[in-house]
């Protein structure tokens, strides 16, 4: 889909938006549902920023005639038509992008691929604010990887070898155009930016991250959706994923009783119906794994009335 062609130069209000429309082009094809959603946080994040300047009004016209198209594309998919499965569907892609960064950092295989895989996870979970308030774990994953991404990055261009895993470290910036430009290989977007974006990771503090919690599936997918430069000659297998490791099923599910009258709330149901989604959602991955720690979730909380 070459949608994003269309949209008029960025103004330079709009800066701070600009890497969620270039990771929009860039899974058009690949995952045009994370794609539509990119766009509508940057439509909803642009009408927070400025609504009544001429080129703003224009932008974001042109914005939502994307949307549009797009909805009418896709609008028999239920992660467009269904916030639940949508939400789903963006946070298990921006997972996925997490677990491969920081499966390569563990191991100390540092490269721009890893980088730009854990900027573009950090971007992902700011589109996860248009279902909603993030969750604390979400809010530490971004925090997290944008801080990584940074600390890498600074380090390899200053010749420095990264420490892998999570470390206290001080606060990083890098600017992702001039990394950027004349790369070809990152570049597969036609919206140019008015003005060099530097990604200040000012929002880091200098706590220690030892204490990160990385979510079930931790290991690299099937299906690992990180970027491979293009014209290298590099194909995707060049990316060796992990077997996966399928969790046991715990056998007390099999013979759980509910205790008495188990009384689930609404609020039960909603958070069963959740992790029934991510499952689904993980299954359109391969991520096995995944998908059977979120059922068995699901089961025991509907089982049991406790999660």
């Amino acid at each position: 889909m070459a949608a994003a062609a269309a949209l008029p130069p960025l103004p330079p209000q709009f800066k701070s938006i600009q890497h969620h429309l270039r990771t929009a082009q860039e899974l058009d094809k690949r995952e045009p549902v994370v794609a539509y959603y990119c766009r509508l946080y940057a439509m909803q994040t642009g009408m927070k920023i400025d609504s009544k300047t001429p080129e703003c009004r224009k932008f974001l016209s042109k914005l939502m005639d994307q949307l549009e198209a797009m909805k009418k594309q896709f609008g028999d998919n239920e992660a467009i038509t269904q916030d639940i499965v949508g939400s789903a569907h963006v946070e298990n892609y921006a997972l996925k992008m997490f677990l491969y960064a920081d499966n390569e950092d563990r191991a100390g295989q540092f490269h721009k691929n890893m980088i730009k895989s854990f900027y573009t996870a950090s971007l992902l979970i700011d589109v996860l604010t248009v279902f909603g308030e993030l969750s604390e774990e979400n809010v530490q994953h971004r925090k997290y990887a944008r801080w990584k991404a940074a600390y890498i990055h600074n380090c390899l261009k200053n010749g420095e070898t990264p420490q892998p895993g999570p470390i206290g470290m001080e606060g990083e910036s890098f600017d992702l155009e001039r990394e950027e430009a004349g790369s070809s290989s990152l570049h597969s977007g036609t919206t140019q930016p008015t003005s060099s974006s530097t990604y200040e990771a000012n929002n880091t503090p200098t706590t220690n991250f030892t204490g990160i919690h990385i979510p079930p599936g931790a290991h690299a997918p099937a299906n690992t959706p990180a970027e491979v430069p293009h014209n290298t000659g590099v194909t995707s297998n060049t990316i060796q994923p992990a077997p996966q490791n399928i969790p046991l099923v715990d056998p007390a599910l099999y013979s759980a009783q509910s205790a008495g009258e188990v009384h689930l709330t609404p609020e039960d149901f909603a958070r069963a119906q959740k992790y029934c989604k991510y499952a689904g959602s993980a299954l359109q991955y391969e991520d096995v794994s995944t998908a059977v720690q979120n059922l068995q979730k699901a089961l025991k909380l509907l089982i049991t009335g406790r999660e």
